[in-house]
């Protein structure tokens, strides 16, 4: 990430956000080529992950922005943003510290697969949420 670049805002107007001001954004382990969440950013979320390198999203329901592992410690690492053809989805290619991404203690968020007409835990829990995030 440059901090000359960030500075440079004619980038984020490049990007097509929602009514709501927000893009989705997918992050992709960059080891495994994994897809490991989904979450929505804001154009200060975005210009804060590019000046940082650390993943900083905008939180829906807490209705501000939330750095990735900021109660967990589970943070990702930013190492290259891409942005779809469309201009409407954004892309980070990223490494997982701490092995967990998902809420719930797994590697990510993704741990559910389709099979014979139900969704079957795939993955498994790393670490107990109960002793992850503090209540």
């Amino acid at each position: 990430m440059s901090s000359s670049t960030a500075m440079n805002a004619g980038w984020l107007e490049r990007v097509k956000w929602d009514d709501d001001g927000l893009v989705p954004v997918i992050a992709q382990e960059q080891a495994t080529g994994r897809v490991l969440m989904f979450a929505w950013m804001n154009r200060e979320a975005l210009a804060a992950t590019v000046a940082s390198g650390e993943a900083v999203y905008w939180s829906r329901s807490r209705g501000r922005l939330w750095k990735k592992g900021e109660e967990s410690g589970h943070t990702q690492k930013v190492s290259e943003l891409r942005l779809d053809c469309d201009a409407d989805v954004v892309l980070l290619a990223i490494e997982q510290r701490g092995g967990i991404a998902c809420h719930t203690g797994r590697h990510s968020c993704f741990y559910r697969k389709y099979e014979d007409g139900d969704w079957v835990v795939t993955d498994p829990v790393i670490k107990d949420p109960e002793a992850i995030y503090r209540k």
